[in-house]
């Protein structure tokens, strides 16, 4: 009787670009926006046969008490712009980019992963977030003009009006007759969409990559962004740093599958995660506890707190206890943070609360909400540690964030993934080549027949 295959570990790197997880003071980073930072990093994970390369996005340097905030990473170029660039130097990666479906418009979206899908020969995924943030909204014409419960109904708008101007072209649209001079037929990507957040109509410029669509990411962990990606994504992000809070999390959204018609390999759920790996399992601990505080600088431990209490706090020791003072609601001493933005009274009183319980300064404290699931110890350790996480239904794979760049995931790809692949859990080389492929998405949105001419023939009849 053959043996039963193991569930297989899928893999994916994120540069990280906002928040504080990355050690940009640390001296062996380089430059976080130059383009061989990203190129060295893209090619690393993709010599370890990971599935995608991901970049999160920030649409306004944040502001700490009216100044820029200056402890976190600014400056990084824009996404899509990065990941073509990534196109040309990479063959199989997937390039996944963050978009906001708040503060742009489906047809240039619409257009521009169409353009990546098919520079990159298939390998493009959208991570579609929302944002209720009237601060970010500011940086845009329309300002913070959307209600937060409205997020989620334009997010889905935007994306069925996305899918519609990539189902446009049809096959055999794209002729290219030498013979009667037809370069596209009458019908090529003509459109209409009639809708509450969207009422456009016209000619879509680009026919669609090999995959048909992108690959569609969601990253939201309210009720709202579980049903979304449910119903819509492929692949949704999520946060734990504990596997019995992940396996919860894992069984709620695969169960909303099924009420849209989807099977549980319909939508891969990938943690973002850390490793930290080391000769030995001491020495890797005694690093993460390094790391942890290399992450969380004095400075940032009390910056963090302010954004809860929403009140000037500098003349607190960060390793001292918790002030005893109430929040201020209605106070925002730190813009463009998405994480301490409702219920602080609440969250102020949990924290007091842990602190007290595990005897917490504030900095150490702010080291512990902020954690992420961390693989830390020595190679084999690490890969025994993913792989049960997998098995035993905690996640489907990980989004890894490295704590240097573009350095940070050299270990993990050079003594982590040998081990993964001897386990028979990850694969030794890619066997196909869309972004589709890797993830094993058998549904593939890729519009009936289309085909369109080869990329040969393109160059030859414009030549």
């Amino acid at each position: 009787m053959p043996a039963t295959r193991k569930k297989q570990v899928h893999l994916a790197a994120q540069l990280p670009g906002i928040h504080n997880v990355t050690v940009w003071s640390d001296p062996r980073s380089e430059s976080q926006i130059s383009i061989d930072s990203f190129i060295r990093l893209a090619q690393t994970v993709e010599r370890g046969k990971f599935d995608f390369f991901f970049l999160a996005e920030g649409l306004r340097l944040r502001e700490h008490k009216g100044h820029v905030y200056d402890l976190d990473i600014a400056g990084r170029p824009e996404n899509l712009t990065v990941l073509s660039a990534l196109a040309a130097v990479t063959t199989h990666l997937g390039l996944a980019a963050t978009v906001n479906a708040t503060f742009n418009e489906p047809y240039e979206v619409a257009r521009r992963f169409a353009t990546l899908d098919r520079l990159s020969g298939g390998r493009a995924a959208w991570n579609v977030v929302t944002s209720y943030d009237a601060f970010t909204g500011e940086n845009f014409r329309r300002g913070g003009f959307l209600p937060e419960p409205d997020r989620y109904t334009r997010a889905a708008e935007f994306l069925g009006t996305a899918r519609q101007l990539w189902d446009s072209w049809a096959e055999g649209d794209l002729r290219a007759d030498t013979v009667t001079g037809e370069f596209a037929t009458a019908g090529a990507g003509r459109f209409a969409h009639r809708g509450r957040h969207f009422d456009i109509a016209g000619r879509f410029t680009t026919p669609p990559g090999p995959q048909g669509h992108p690959v569609i990411i969601q990253s939201g962990e309210s009720d709202a962004g579980r049903e979304f990606a449910a119903s819509d994504a492929e692949v949704i992000f999520s946060k734990h740093s504990r596997i019995d809070a992940a396996r919860d999390f894992y069984r709620d959204v695969k169960r909303r599958l099924a009420p849209y018609g989807r099977g549980p390999d319909d939508l891969l759920i990938l943690p973002t995660a850390n490793a930290v790996v080391a000769d030995t399992d001491a020495e890797a601990a005694a690093y993460a506890e390094e790391i942890s505080r290399e992450l969380v600088s004095p400075q940032t431990a009390i910056a963090h707190l302010e954004a809860v209490w929403g009140r000037d706090l500098s003349a607190y020791d960060p390793d001292g206890p918790l002030p005893d003072i109430e929040p201020e609601d209605d106070a925002h001493l730190l813009k463009g943070h998405s994480v301490f933005r409702n219920g602080r009274a609440e969250t102020a009183r949990q924290w007091r609360k842990l602190a007290e319980e595990r005897n917490l300064s504030i900095r150490e404290l702010v080291i512990e909400v902020g954690g992420r699931q961390t693989f830390v110890g020595s190679p084999r350790t690490v890969a025994d540690a993913i792989d049960h996480y997998v098995q035993t239904g905690g996640a489907d794979g990980f989004v890894l964030v490295p704590h240097l760049t573009p350095g940070g995931l050299d270990d993990f790809v050079d003594r982590v993934v040998p081990l993964l692949q001897e386990k028979g859990v990850h694969r030794d080389d890619y066997t196909g080549s869309t972004l589709r492929d890797h993830l094993g998405l058998s549904g593939a949105p890729r519009p009936a027949g289309w085909g369109g001419p080869a990329p040969r023939d393109d160059k030859e009849t414009s030549a």
